[in-house]
């Protein structure tokens, strides 16, 4: 398959996807009142389709210029280290427990996601927020059912405000 310059259309469609993609997960981490929601998911899928499309026109551009030096590879790894490093800005370790973790990995899936997106893999990033939304969900009820003496610590952003630190601004 020859990679192609999408058009206009495409890259419109690849970014809406993503934003929608990327709300739909982080709808659930914003109901649940978690450190990185709705638009913070959805602005990590929409960054991850935008350097993926930049991948692809750098890519192009390389092979149209007869460079054999053209590996798109490394932008998506330097993307995703840097959904990591966002990933771990959200687990915090408060009164002996380290939270955030699985909203961490949902930054993480999102940024895939909008890689998906980036390159026109509908299918793929719409399945993949398919088994996010069943992880965390059903995963979620199963844990509940197996240990339901300790349920998962829960501090809402009340909770972050009364120990004297602000509330991330926007998530």
């Amino acid at each position: 398959m020859m990679l192609q310059e999408p058009t206009i259309g495409d890259v419109v469609l690849r970014l809406l996807a993503a934003v929608l993609l990327g709300a739909i997960l982080g709808f659930d981490r914003e109901r649940r009142d978690k450190p990185a929601g709705l638009r913070t998911h959805a602005m990590v899928c929409l960054g991850a389709a935008v350097y993926t499309l930049i991948t692809i026109y750098f890519f192009i551009a390389g092979r149209e210029a007869g460079s054999q030096n053209t590996d798109a590879i490394r932008l998506v790894d330097g993307l995703v280290g840097g959904i990591g490093f966002l990933g771990a800005g959200t687990i915090i370790r408060s009164r002996g427990q380290v939270e955030g973790i699985t909203t961490a990995a949902s930054i993480w899936v999102a940024g895939a996601v909008g890689l998906a997106c980036g390159m026109g893999q509908y299918a793929l990033a719409g399945l993949t927020i398919l088994g996010a939304l069943l992880v965390l969900e059903g995963l979620g009820f199963v844990k509940k059912r197996i240990d339901p003496i300790h349920p998962e610590p829960r501090h809402t952003r009340r909770d972050t405000e009364a120990m004297g630190r602000e509330p991330e601004n926007g998530t």
